[in-house]
């Protein structure tokens, strides 16, 4: 089994292999695109992916490395001055693979391999979702607003009494009995100052009674 074998061998041997992709992906780069089978298309990606990231960076060292594997000056130069740039804030995908069908004869499937034209615009960033448990976490704070806003249950005893009625009935007794109790406190005052003012009137006239009779006696003593 091939397990952690990359690549493809196509059929051919290293040699006409390492040749062929090489003259492929110098026309690529001369010509922006080319047509090839799907197999090779896809392989072709792998290699010119990696000449681009090595012209992005634009040292020297990386050019001496893309240039022993594209051997033509011209389209080395159009790689770092111009196909380089383009590809400055792409992260990554520079090349399209579009199939075409297959072709008559072997039945191959063809495809055409390119060169991304359109600029690069990076996607707005989603907002996180709230995980589970960060949602397990706000539940308690919720539920615990919830019944500080809410008012004070009444107890089962109390709103059936005041279904029946029976609230509302003591409450109108207590009061008319405080009614009553004030209107006995008021009558007992009345009387209690008519009292005072009857006793002063008697002490009035037993003082006044007095006197006269003294005076009747010192003239009958003078008579005599």
């Amino acid at each position: 089994m091939r397990h952690k074998r990359a690549g493809r061998k196509l059929g051919v041997t290293t040699k006409h292999r390492k040749s062929m992709f090489r003259n492929m992906v110098t026309d690529l780069f001369r010509f922006d695109r080319i047509k090839t089978t799907d197999m090779k298309a896809k392989e072709l990606r792998r290699i010119a992916e990696k000449m681009i990231t090595l012209a992005k960076e634009g040292t020297l060292h990386k050019r001496r490395q893309a240039a022993a594997y594209i051997r033509d000056n011209d389209v080395l130069k159009k790689l770092f001055d111009v196909i380089a740039p383009k590809f400055k804030d792409r992260p990554g995908g520079y090349t399209r693979i579009i199939k075409l069908g297959f072709r008559k004869g072997d039945n191959t499937a063809v495809s055409v391999i390119e060169l991304v034209e359109e600029d690069y615009k990076p996607a707005k960033k989603k907002k996180a979702k709230t995980s589970k448990a960060s949602a397990k976490k706000e539940q308690p704070k919720t539920a615990q607003a919830a019944a500080k806003e809410k008012p004070k249950a009444r107890s089962s005893k109390k709103e059936s009494a005041e279904e029946l009625g029976l609230i509302e009935e003591g409450k109108e007794a207590a009061g008319a009995v405080e009614s009553e109790n004030g209107k006995s406190a008021d009558e007992t005052k009345a009387l209690g100052s008519e009292q005072d003012l009857k006793a002063s009137g008697t002490e009035q006239g037993t003082e006044s009674g007095s006197e006269p009779g003294a005076e009747a006696g010192g003239e009958a003593k003078k008579e005599d």
